[in-house]
């Protein structure tokens, strides 16, 4: 399994939330052009930024579950959630 975030936060910002929760992948950049939040449909045109949405994409690149997070200040999605939906899809306990 490959992990790859993306968000519409610069590359300063990114490296220094990676670093500070030493996340063990790589984060991709959308700022400033936004194409791959716009491409994903997650894209708030008014103020620009991205809705918190966490995508399962299968090797050949189809979207195989998606997790949508509409107020990321009170709701949070628990890494056994996440898993649980990879186990489905992949049909492993």
């Amino acid at each position: 399994m490959q992990i790859l975030g993306v968000s519409a936060n610069s590359t300063f910002s990114q490296q220094a939330f990676a670093e500070s929760l030493k996340l063990p992948y790589p984060l991709l950049s959308d700022y400033a052009e936004r194409r791959v939040i716009a491409a994903y449909g997650i894209l708030r045109e008014k103020t620009m930024t991205a809705t918190r949405t966490f995508f399962l994409i299968d090797p050949q690149g189809v979207i195989r579950k998606k997790w949508v997070i509409d107020n990321p200040s009170t709701t949070t999605v628990y890494s056994d959630t996440v898993l649980n939906g990879i186990r489905e899809v992949v049909g492993k306990p």
